[in-house]
């Protein structure tokens, strides 16, 4: 018997590496979008600079740890009482302002107690009425309290 030569194949079989990659891709696809919820975060204490008292009447909007909404337009009015608002007709208060004043600031001054889910709904609702950036109120730190 004759040794016969085998021609070589210059052919790769890629099947097994396509059904590799999409195995991958329904991972990463269900993976992705956990790694985005639910991530602890242990934010810093850091000052923040003060609101200046020259800028137009910014409009802040108020919420206490009950969850109640108040509407202030601006720290001139500080004084003045807050017109309180439930979640529902904010967006059409605060989106009457806002179109008349589009570079109006707008700020959210919430309780610390308050749950952030509540923060983040009134923001939410800021943003659909038309505010272009919303910030966040806070006191400044007690500077005696760490100095000791």
């Amino acid at each position: 018997m004759a040794a016969r030569k085998r021609k070589p194949m210059s052919e790769i079989n890629v099947v097994p590496y396509i059904d590799v990659m999409l195995v991958l891709l329904v991972i990463f696809m269900a993976t992705a979008p956990m790694l985005t919820q639910g991530v602890q975060v242990d934010l810093p204490n850091a000052p923040s600079e003060a609101i200046a008292d020259t800028e137009t009447d910014p409009l802040v909007i108020s919420v206490r740890a009950d969850g109640a909404i108040f509407v202030n337009l601006g720290i001139q009015n500080a004084d003045d009482d807050d017109t309180r608002v439930s979640i529902y007709s904010l967006g059409d208060q605060a989106g009457k302002i806002i179109r008349a004043r589009p570079e109006v600031p707008v700020y959210v001054k919430a309780d610390q107690t308050l749950e952030y889910g509540e923060v983040v709904r009134v923001m939410t609702v800021l943003q659909q009425a038309g505010a272009q950036s919303v910030g966040l109120i806070t006191d400044p730190p007690d500077l005696s309290a760490s100095a000791g």
